[in-house]
């Protein structure tokens, strides 16, 4: 009698312990699956950058040769650098009363 009752309470908990490894590996499949999308958005990004960087680059190189060709030109030319001025705000309406 003794012995059915341990064989019973053993039997439900290596039932419930494997309940508990199905359910860890359900988790690891899941945690598995967002991994990977996480690692699918990185390299996303890391190509969308490489690519943002590669146009910033030719854009500075297409500046820098225009500026060459227009001090060659010698076309007047004044450059601005933005960073180095405030944002003012200008009133335009007295000028649209007239």
């Amino acid at each position: 009698m003794i012995k059915r009752r341990i064989c019973r309470e053993y039997l439900k908990e290596i039932e419930r312990l494997e309940r508990s490894i199905i359910e860890l590996e359900e988790q690891i499949v899941e945690l598995r699956m967002q991994l990977n999308l996480k690692v699918d958005e990185a390299n996303r990004l890391a190509i969308e950058n490489t690519s943002l960087r590669h146009k910033v680059e030719m854009m500075e190189r297409r500046e820098k040769r225009l500026k060459e060709l227009l001090a060659k030109l010698k076309v007047p030319l004044v450059v601005v650098d933005e960073e180095q001025f405030e944002d003012v705000d200008v009133d335009l309406e007295a000028d649209l009363k007239d």
